[in-house]
């Protein structure tokens, strides 16, 4: 079994968004999927006890029980862990990042977010974990031109020495509206922007989580 944590010390990034969406992507996968919130907001729980039909498995617990629900997964036979974790405090995004295989940072293209990822970056270079930033609420295009915003935030995210995603999400409301129901935004709204690019990240994203050595440090690409 897989760990994938996925973190952000800054609120309102988007994290839960992508939790959700990445846990029923690897569900309709034909992965096992367990979704561990261990944020206070229970955004996570909210959004699956929406879902109608089946989907990942939830778990509402503590950063404490992170390990034993670790355990129980293993013994399941589940293949992915994703767990949702709190904007703070540290402590508890400390014991997600050291659980996982794989740590997703999410940022906005803004001066305060990109300041919250260079710290998490360290931590999770520090604890010896492989790390990928994604770009989130991104605005999109225009005339086939990336916004500078953006520009300027995947140029500033390169000083991390993590590697930035060449897929990130844009601000669309299909995923506020799909998270909103329970659904990812490939069932929402199948073939649209917003789900191609959750199935591209999740293309991406899959074969670095199933293949990663656990305690093996990121590599910058």
């Amino acid at each position: 079994m897989k760990t994938l944590a996925v973190i952000s010390r800054k609120g309102g990034a988007g994290k839960t968004t992508l939790s959700v969406n990445l846990a029923i992507t690897a569900h309709l996968a034909g992965l096992r999927t367990m979704l561990a919130d261990i944020d206070p907001q229970r955004s996570a729980s909210d959004s699956l006890r929406a879902r109608t039909g089946d989907g990942p498995v939830l778990a509402e617990i503590n950063a404490g029980k992170l390990f034993s629900t670790q355990v129980q997964a293993q013994h399941g036979n589940y293949d992915a862990l994703v767990i949702d974790t709190p904007a703070a405090p540290e402590a508890d995004g400390l014991q997600a990042i050291n659980s996982a295989d794989l740590c997703i940072l999410v940022c906005r293209p803004t001066f305060l977010d990109i300041a919250s990822v260079v710290r998490s970056a360290e931590a999770v270079r520090r604890l010896g974990k492989k790390g990928l930033i994604v770009l989130s609420q991104a605005p999109s295009r225009r005339n086939g031109f990336e916004p500078p915003a953006v520009l300027k935030a995947a140029e500033a995210l390169r000083f991390t020495g993590m590697p930035l995603a060449p897929i990130g999400l844009r601000a669309r409301s299909a995923f506020q509206q799909s998270v909103a129901h329970g659904r990812s935004v490939c069932e929402w709204e199948p073939g649209s922007a917003a789900a191609e690019e959750i199935s591209r990240l999740w293309d991406l994203i899959a074969p670095m989580l199933l293949t990663v050595d656990r305690g093996h440090s990121a590599q910058a690409v």
